[in-house]
């Protein structure tokens, strides 16, 4: 099964608690879901575990029963790999896209990737331990991801737990790049997008700003990240808005990818090369495909001419 990242778009996360999952996944109360999430680590409490294991298993269920018709991406998030085995036995786990790994490292990734995963399982692990600020765990972690990188569909950035291992929060004025976790995002892209993998960016937890959502998206982008966590319905909109392509852009990337274009040119008084630009034309046609062109109107004067 072969799956674009860019797909993803705004994954939502749903705490598995929720008894409306199907209602919120397959009901339209999400207009444009790509993927979602359901959560049973960091977003269920310990004592409530035992229900939400039985919420899921009621919502596999009926997952099972939707046969063949068109869903979102769906993920689930374990505690760890004894909770990931155990999900794995439920009925209807088989049509799950796959499941995100908390807090992945070199040292517990081996006991995920022993579990009996379907073939057709994608596996989205979350870098968000102490150990990312270490560039030494983290090549040891990158160096087993690649030899299952065929499973990998995307790593996962944790803002909230990295800033966590620096006893930060992240302010809810600026982008997360405007503080420390924005080196960590950018020695992360460094370490893993030039063997391939994809990343995704972390949440803002903040729903309520869309304008500032808009600003981080486009940080995100300038990072090499195209997919982004969203915690709220109202999220998934604007993240999606913002990942639309510029038509200026869009233009330029056409004619990178032209047969006869020359090695070197110019346009709207900047430097085009092929050699190095060719990869980022192809992702940002990608990326029109899927989202579309952007519209040219900010969210602010957009909703004042409405």
């Amino acid at each position: 099964m072969s799956l674009d990242p860019l797909a993803l778009g705004a994954t939502l996360y749903l705490p598995a608690m929720r008894s409306d999952l199907g209602r919120i996944i397959f009901g339209g109360r999400v207009p444009g879901l790509r993927s979602a999430v359901l959560c049973l680590e960091d977003a269920v409490r310990e004592e409530d575990v035992p229900e939400a294991l039985r919420n899921l298993a009621a919502f596999l269920r009926h997952l099972a029963l939707r046969g063949e018709q068109a869903q979102p991406l769906l993920f689930v998030r374990p505690r760890g790999p004894d909770m990931l085995a155990h999900v794995l036995r439920m009925p209807g786990a088989d049509r799950l896209t796959g499941f995100v790994l908390p807090k992945a490292t070199a040292d517990k990734l081996p006991a995920y990737l022993a579990l009996p995963l379907r073939p057709e399982h994608r596996l989205m692990p979350t870098l968000e331990t102490r150990e990312m600020f270490d560039p030494w765990e983290v090549r040891r972690l990158r160096e087993q991801l690649l030899a299952v990188q065929d499973r990998v569909l995307a790593l996962r950035i944790g803002g909230n737990d990295l800033l966590k291992a620096l006893g930060c929060r992240r302010s809810t004025a600026r982008t997360c790049y405007d503080g420390p976790l924005g080196a960590v995002i950018a020695s992360l892209a460094g370490a893993f997008l030039p063997w391939g993998f994809a990343l995704s960016a972390p949440v803002m937890e903040r729903f309520d700003a869309p304008d500032l959502l808009r600003a981080e998206v486009a940080r995100d982008i300038e990072h090499g990240l195209l997919t982004k966590t969203a915690i709220h319905p109202a999220q998934v909109p604007v993240i999606h808005a913002a990942l639309a392509v510029a038509p200026g852009e869009l233009a330029d990337a056409h004619v990178i990818l032209a047969a006869d274009t020359p090695a070197v040119f110019a346009r709207e008084g900047a430097m085009c090369e092929p050699a190095t630009h060719r990869c980022w034309a192809g992702r940002l046609v990608r990326r029109a495909e899927l989202f579309g062109v952007a519209d040219p109107l900010p969210i602010g004067r957009r909703n004042a001419s409405a």
